[in-house]
């Protein structure tokens, strides 16, 4: 999108300078008035050509040809690169629809049970929630502070077996939904999400492979610890814009979605 940008404004440019270039031309040579230079320009680089003005100087003739070769091509590059530049923000639209529809899917099937397994594990959980009770007052610049806010928050783990068995069920329930979003096109356009999946693939495998995960060595839930500590992060960080993203575009959804916020202690779909 932004080559297409900068394609646009050169072309935009050029044509520009085109413009002024005949209408100096044509008022000088010709002594056309602005107006009518200006019109005789446009009418012969969009190859209209009405053939009301008539050019009565060979450098005026000269002129209209070079409008003619560097003027119809520029022109015709102004059309096709916004024609383009339309069709491809409408593509990017719907594709951005599309893909915030199946992360619904995810947070709704999966993720916000991931969260809230996750935030049980976490020994700051209270100091991170109050910065996470989304409401209908918040705006971008609530939700950048936010964004700021876990970037700069260093989640550690402190492992529960019975959370972590709890956290194992959850994935091995919803392998399926996992393989399916491994297969979307449309998620693994989208990095974060992919490096989420990714994350979240691998701390299931981990756990599938432990049968007993009440008997671990120390090392063994270190190791876990860091596989949960990969996950969390990108999960909130996914969490979070999509939240945004709900709150700006679908009220309906975000209702919903604030009422079953998985950092909210009195969280409950029946609206009180």
């Amino acid at each position: 999108m932004e080559s297409l940008r900068f394609r646009l404004r050169v072309f935009m440019v050029v044509f520009l300078g085109i413009l002024i270039f005949g209408i100096l031309g044509f008022v000088a040579v010709e002594g056309l008035s602005p107006l009518d230079a200006l019109y005789f320009t446009l009418v012969t680089v969009t190859t209209v050509g009405y053939g009301d003005i008539h050019l009565a100087t060979p450098i005026g003739k000269l002129l209209a040809i070079l409008l003619i070769i560097g003027g119809v091509g520029t022109f015709l590059g102004v059309v096709a690169n916004a024609t383009e530049m339309l069709l491809s923000r409408r593509e990017n639209q719907i594709r951005t629809q599309k893909l915030h529809m199946v992360t619904g899917l995810f947070f709704a099937e999966l993720g916000n049970r991931l969260l809230s397994h996750m935030s049980a594990l976490d020994a700051k959980y209270e100091q991170l929630r109050e910065n996470l009770i989304i409401t209908n007052a918040w705006t971008d610049a609530d939700f950048s502070k936010a964004t700021r806010r876990l970037r700069a928050f260093r989640y550690k783990a402190a492992i529960h077996t019975g959370v972590l068995e709890e956290l194992r069920q959850s994935l091995e329930e919803k392998s399926t939904l996992l393989l399916r979003l491994l297969e979307n096109p449309v998620l693994l356009e989208k990095g974060s999400f992919t490096e989420l999946l990714r994350a979240v693939f691998h701390l299931r495998e981990e756990l599938l492979h432990r049968h007993d995960l009440s008997r671990l060595p120390e090392s063994d839930y270190a190791h876990l610890a860091g596989d949960i500590q990969r996950v969390y992060p990108l999960l909130l960080s996914e969490w979070l814009e999509y939240m945004k993203y709900l709150k700006g575009n679908y009220p309906y959804l975000f209702s919903l979605a604030t009422r079953t916020n998985p950092f909210s202690a009195d969280r409950s779909a029946v609206v009180q």
